[in-house]
């Protein structure tokens, strides 16, 4: 054990252990006491020649070597502080090393650190203080967004690309968390907090959220969505409010909370052992499974706050927005600046679309005649396509050739086999007869119910560079029509009852 001026190195001699040694060494005398209190004898013997303890004593009162800065400190250290409060040691040390060659060593940083950080505690700038807030149950809810990219979650093998939602209490940590795919949107908060709502069976008396900048496009839809959210909140009796834009501190109690929520499931992903889910609903359950963890660790809190939460409305508000679409004679619509294919019954139609969070409903009156999965502009284009050969197959059966030049031909493909397997068949064989074989490829995929199996098909013969036969590959794939048996039905003679009557 190395000792440093009577003492284990690196630890003082606190009042404590003097008190000790002191009641020991009057019956066991000087060397004995100082063993058994942990110390040496030379600190026992300046114990012994002092009156006062350690923590009595006032701070050494001169140095022990010259101020290697005192030459210029005052005249050209102070001034550069004083007019750049922000100045590191570091960046002042070169300085000097800049002004005076050969004269400051790169070791002297940690005295001039010292010296900084003493100057800034006496003339430096104030500096910002939180202060603690307290929660009482029931008064705050707090949305927020972040971004999960940093799980590398797969589904079917695809990276996928989304956000998590989080509702949680300020008082009891209680929370709820989903998926979104739409991005930072209104109708995302909607959605989420009204299911979060739902599912806790109470209203906290304020809803905060961040400003959720990116959920507006323009002047006229921040004041379209900011009445929705204030409707919203009215519906449910919740008083609405913001922290100040990048100021995300004043959203403390969900911040910290995302950080543990990312936290939690990167584990409980390392512990399953793969990050890739067989769909979205396997992934939304495993989710589901570790946010209840994270709340049966606050059951106790939550039931007591649950208490205190206001009670439900009658029903859920609409989550929702309403947009008009007309279809296009292209069986094409526009919604939010994304292209949607629709089945051609409905071409000249005005629709009402209801603008979810992850769908749209399309309604004709009061009857909703198709439903879509909700698409979202391309980064960079501001501008997207979600495009379903199923909606324009009856009309490319009539007129293959249209498929060639096709405006929509790149999305038209359901799977990457396909686009590789036109490709192929655009280079081999005359673009009628590619059309054709094409839009039957299409027609059995999308028909007979094998989009799957008939892209494993086209692999291999893409690997052989074969060309697929239609009608081999229907006997193959396409499903056997049901074989019913044949029963004949006799009716009896209407006399067969009068015979039965009369011998009753």
């Amino acid at each position: 054990m190395t000792l440093n001026g009577g003492r284990v190195a690196g630890k003082r001699i606190g009042d404590h252990q003097v008190g000790i040694y002191k009641k020991l060494r009057t019956r066991l005398g000087q060397e004995v006491a100082a063993a058994k209190t942990g110390i040496s004898v030379r600190s026992a013997q300046r114990i012994d020649g002092m009156e006062a303890l350690p923590s009595q004593r006032g701070a050494r009162s001169w140095r022990t070597r010259a101020d290697p800065f005192e030459a210029v400190w005052d005249s050209e250290i102070v001034p550069l502080l004083a007019a750049t409060p922000g100045l590191t040691a570091m960046t002042l040390l070169e300085e000097m090393q800049r002004r005076h060659p050969e004269k400051y060593d790169d070791s002297l940083l940690r005295t001039l650190q010292r010296r900084v950080r003493t100057w800034n505690a006496s003339y430096g700038k104030d500096r910002e203080v939180f202060f603690a807030q307290e929660h009482p149950p029931g008064r705050q809810g707090l949305s927020d967004f972040t971004n999960a990219a940093v799980l590398r979650v797969m589904i079917g093998g695809a990276v996928l690309l989304h956000l998590l939602y989080q509702f949680t209490l300020a008082y009891s940590g209680w929370r709820y968390v989903e998926v979104v795919l739409s991005g930072e949107s209104f109708m995302a908060l909607f959605s989420g907090l009204q299911n979060a709502i739902w599912m806790m069976g109470g209203v906290p008396e304020e809803h905060r959220t961040d400003s959720l900048s990116a959920a507006y496009n323009n002047h006229a839809e921040h004041e379209l969505l900011t009445r929705r959210y204030e409707g919203l909140c009215t519906h449910y009796g919740m008083r609405p409010t913001r922290n100040n834009l990048g100021v995300s501190n004043e959203n403390g109690s969900i911040e910290s909370r995302q950080r543990t929520l990312k936290l939690t499931l990167e584990q409980a992903l390392l512990l399953r052992g793969h990050r890739d889910f067989a769909d979205l609903d396997a992934y939304q359950l495993f989710l589901a499974e570790v946010f209840g963890r994270l709340n049966a660790r606050v059951a106790r809190k939550f039931n007591e706050e649950r208490g205190t939460l206001k009670a439900l409305p009658v029903r859920r508000s609409s989550d929702y927005e309403e947009v008009d679409a007309r279809v296009t004679k292209f069986s094409t619509m526009t919604v939010k600046r994304v292209l949607y294919t629709a089945p051609s019954r409905l071409v000249g139609h005005r629709l009402k679309v209801r603008v979810f969070s992850e769908r749209l409903e399309c309604w004709l009156g009061n009857v909703c005649v198709l439903e879509l999965h909700r698409g979202q502009p391309v980064p960079g284009t501001r501008r997207g396509r979600v495009v379903d050969y199923r909606h324009v197959l009856p009309a490319l059966k009539r007129k293959p050739g249209a498929l060639a030049r096709s405006a929509l031909l790149d999305d038209l493909f359901p799977r990457t086999e396909y686009r590789q397997m036109w490709a192929q068949l655009k280079d081999q064989l005359p673009e009628a007869g590619a059309c054709r074989l094409m839009v039957g490829l299409l027609d059995l995929a999308g028909n007979d119910g094998c989009e799957a199996a008939l892209a494993q098909r086209l692999a291999l013969l893409l690997a052989s560079g074969e060309l697929p036969d239609l009608d081999l590959l229907k006997e193959e794939l396409a499903p056997c029509p049901a074989l019913y048996p044949s029963v004949t039905v006799v009716l009896p003679e209407l006399a067969s009852y009068d015979r039965l009557l009369a011998a009753a």
